[in-house]
């Protein structure tokens, strides 16, 4: 029993992406493996192992040759330090990112307040209102976010992120702000570190090693 619960679901040709304690109790009664058996018994035999197929962990390989350097300097900037140095009071870190394709939903009943003995009620039905895309900057050490909606991602909309920012104190006055993206299409490549510096001479564009935005 542990040994199928250790096996890929594809391989026991379930069509499950992961096993849950009934998934192994169903398995195990239909393969002849025991007459019966309850899922109490299935998690406490499981658990001696502690084995969790439930459960998952994903990674990805790194691709970037410069993987190390381009993390480490990152990973510097979370902690103020920069080529060695330590940033200064006016330095500041801005972590940027885009969440694209969000459904813009409008219920179509006004949604009851709560009173006493009733929990607040929310009609189900909605309206669609297409996809909106959400860009938002984080100060990492100050915790506060700026976003903002477009109706796309790119170059023009990522620069009216930055606008945003930029043109509020205390960035607007800074002596460096750091934007740290992904490499995605908006902020790619050495183009874009010139496109942002020649807009914004106090600001810096260090973008992460390929496949890495989880260091975002």
């Amino acid at each position: 029993m542990k040994a199928l619960a250790c096996e890929l679901p594809s391989r026991l040709k379930v069509p499950l992406s992961r096993l849950h304690v009934p998934d192994i109790t169903s398995e195990v009664v239909s393969r002849g493996i025991v007459a019966e058996i309850s899922g109490k018994t299935v998690w406490r035999w499981l658990s001696e192992d502690a084995i969790k197929p439930w459960r998952r962990r994903s990674w990805i390989f790194p691709r970037d040759p410069d993987f190390e350097a381009k993390a480490g300097r990152v990973l510097d900037l979370y902690a103020r330090e920069w080529e060695g140095k330590a940033l200064g009071d006016d330095d500041y870190v801005v972590s940027s990112d885009e969440k694209t394709s969000i459904q813009a939903r409008a219920r179509r009943h006004p949604t009851l307040a709560p009173a006493p003995g009733r929990d607040m009620r929310v009609e189900f039905e909605y309206e669609r209102g297409g996809a909106l895309q959400y860009l938002a900057a984080w100060d990492v050490h100050r915790a506060k976010i700026f976003g903002r909606c477009e109706e796309k991602t790119g170059i023009d909309p990522f620069g009216r992120l930055v606008s945003q920012v930029m043109t509020t104190e205390p960035y607007a006055s800074a002596r460096r702000v750091f934007w740290v993206v992904d490499n995605g299409s908006s902020h790619r490549g050495e183009t874009a570190c010139q496109r942002l510096s020649s807009t914004w001479p106090n600001a810096t564009l260090v973008q992460l090693p390929v496949h890495a935005s989880w260091l975002n």
